[in-house]
């Protein structure tokens, strides 16, 4: 599947091959720069990356290359990393550095914005879900508010966590992998509060402590990011139910019920 990018772009390759559920990564050298050769296997990654064009570098890793599924990308560093932040106990910086990141992404650009999916579209599979009735119906009409008067619409990542803000010794921290949505800047948020592990995310006070944060370092209302955060942990059980992982599902709707009390809801 390189072979023609390889060729194409004359890389050689330079590490271990990576694969994931939606595309390959393999480590390569251009003109003995490092770089990472990134090939979609899906169309949601590879609106990603008409998005990693559309944001030039800024907030994100630099495009040196884009052809269709093909995307050659600077070669971010393995460490240090915000997990590891997490870890040596600062949370709130690691917090901190990713509202940061996503001010640079959410900001305005000169040229028009690419095709990208609404959130509309993306919330297909927690909609589906909501007969089965409980916090899935709960999350979906959370949801359903929220999308029927969206605020500050801007192109979002749609997946910024710990893992997907990489450092560069040159330019900082920056984002990798988006998804290519487009909806509430809010949104881009709320997947924060579910990382970096759902047990981290679950323990008692960090949800409410680390909305205050969020609210405070991304301009965010607090009571609106909680309820997307309801909202997306609904969907990512909807996703895990598609795929068979009832006992996951059941893990991530705990971050819903644990948003939605926050906003005085009673939980059936």
């Amino acid at each position: 599947m390189f072979t023609p990018w390889l060729d194409r772009w004359s890389l050689t390759p330079d590490g271990v091959h990576v694969h994931t559920h939606s595309s390959d990564l393999l480590p390569v050298l251009r003109a003995g720069q490092k770089a990472m050769l990134k090939v979609a296997r899906s169309f949601e990654e590879e609106q990603g990356h008409q998005l990693m064009v559309w944001w030039d570098a800024r907030g994100a890793a630099r495009v040196l290359k884009h052809e269709g599924a093909a995307l050659l990308l600077e070669r971010l560093e393995d460490s240090p990393t915000l997990t590891g932040l997490v870890e040596a106990g600062q949370d709130d910086q690691a917090t901190r550095i990713l509202c940061k990141v996503a001010a640079h992404l959410h900001a305005p650009r000169p040229l028009p914005w690419p095709e990208l999916t609404t959130l509309g579209r993306w919330f297909r599979a927690l909609e589906a879900a909501a007969p089965g009735g409980g916090l899935l119906a709960r999350s979906w009409d959370t949801a359903q508010g929220l999308l029927g008067e969206p605020q500050e619409v801007c192109p979002l990542h749609g997946d910024i966590h710990h893992g997907n803000v990489l450092f560069s010794s040159q330019r900082g921290w920056l984002a990798i992998d988006p998804k290519g949505l487009v909806g509430e800047r809010t949104f881009d948020f709320a997947n924060v509060l579910c990382n970096p592990t759902l047990d981290l995310a679950r323990h008692p006070g960090r949800l409410a402590r680390q909305a205050t944060l969020l609210a405070e370092e991304a301009c965010l209302d607090r009571t609106r990011l909680l309820r997307w955060t309801a909202a997306y942990a609904g969907l990512s059980a909807a996703w895990h139910l598609e795929d068979g992982q009832a006992q996951q599902a059941q893990d991530v709707l705990g971050l819903a019920g644990l948003a939605l009390p926050d906003l005085g809801e009673e939980i059936s």
